[in-house]
């Protein structure tokens, strides 16, 4: 007799040539991710040949009742690693029957910078690190902390190895593993400074897959967690007080700004997001002025400056790209929550496109 984990883990190519597709998409928070699976019975060489879906989007606060059909349109396609085989993740965005995005697509506006041409030859180059905290599931608390009471202060936390330190581990490496079966170009991961609280960096990725590849590394995270019996958190700053927030600094180059003289490029383009602060900081996540206090290693809210290797900084330029004359600059300034369709379409069309008065 089969037990539910053989069948959970059974080998369906010797047996079909369909395979499963998880249709992936954000939901009507802008941080709920949604997810419904359908059999597709031929081969597919690119999202376009995938057929497109509906869904109740009354219930995912994005239609109303009377007229809650939402459409699913396939963008990118990665490898599902809990389902393995054949079978695959989708990550869609989403319209109206009438073929509009929805006031929730954000993916649609972000895909037209990207495509526009002087952007495309600038090649722009994005590394998101996604900052998050493990939550124990029936209170709420930070993984590793006493329930209602508090750990020893920050300091022998941060890429910490041991027990009394090191508080989830197994959910990070799984993850880890996870994103890279997939394809998604994670690039390396970190305990943070607060206990509970890791890291996880997406990237270099170029133009509109940052955004495709942080979402399905979201959502594999929160599969991950959900078998864990763990709760996944993005909120910024999770723990008031003397404690870490959670942030997702982006990274970010241009061609011009990795060839010689990429230096001068990279200081005009810190100067155009300075003149648009406020603007950026209004995209930039929910309870962000909870977390940019001008403490913890973060820049005040209302005050724009960088600095060379300064992580009070609202961008930072590192050492070697001041020692080389090129190179690349972060942007410290998004939080944990923040859309990454958002924050990369919106560092791009203001270094890019944006002209000043």
């Amino acid at each position: 007799m089969a037990l539910l984990n053989d069948l959970v883990n059974m080998n369906l190519s010797d047996h079909t040539e369909s395979f499963i597709a998880e249709y992936v998409w954000v939901g009507g928070s802008g941080m709920d991710m949604r997810s419904k699976a359908r059999t597709i019975s031929k081969p597919i060489s690119s999202p376009s040949e995938l057929p497109k879906w509906n869904y109740d989007g009354s219930s995912t606060g994005q239609a109303p009742g009377e007229d809650s059909e939402v459409i699913l349109y396939p963008q990118a396609i990665f490898r599902d690693p809990f389902r393995g085989g054949k079978n695959i993740l989708v990550m869609c965005d989403c319209y109206t029957p009438q073929g509009e995005p929805i006031p929730t697509n954000k993916r649609n506006n972000a895909a037209k910078i990207f495509s526009h041409p002087d952007v495309v030859a600038e090649v722009p180059w994005f590394g998101i690190e996604q900052e998050y905290t493990l939550l124990q599931k029936d209170v709420n608390w930070p993984l590793g902390w006493p329930v209602g009471g508090f750990p020893g202060p920050q300091g022998p936390y941060y890429c910490a190895i041991g027990a009394e330190k090191a508080f989830g581990r197994d959910i990070v490496d799984a993850h880890y593993k996870a994103c890279l079966y997939a394809g998604i170009n994670i690039s390396g991961i970190n305990g943070e400074v607060m206990p509970g609280q890791w890291e996880f960096q997406v990237g270099p990725s170029v133009g509109i897959e940052a955004g495709d590849q942080m979402w399905i590394a979201r959502y594999i995270l929160e599969r991950i967690t959900e078998i864990a019996g763990v709760v996944l958190s993005f909120d910024p700053k999770p723990i008031p007080g003397d404690w870490n927030g959670a942030g997702a600094h982006t990274n970010y180059s241009t061609k011009s700004m990795r060839e010689e003289g990429g230096y001068e490029v990279i200081k005009k383009a810190i100067e155009k997001l300075g003149l648009r602060h406020k603007e950026h900081i209004a995209a930039y996540g929910e309870g962000n002025e909870r977390r940019l206090t001008g403490r913890h290693e973060t820049a005040d809210i209302n005050t724009f400056k960088w600095g060379v290797a300064n992580r009070g900084a609202s961008i930072r330029v590192g050492r070697d790209t001041e020692k080389e004359g090129k190179g690349y600059f972060e942007d410290r300034r998004p939080a944990s929550n923040m859309d990454p369709y958002v924050v990369t379409a919106m560092i791009t069309e203001t270094t890019l496109l944006w002209k000043p008065n």
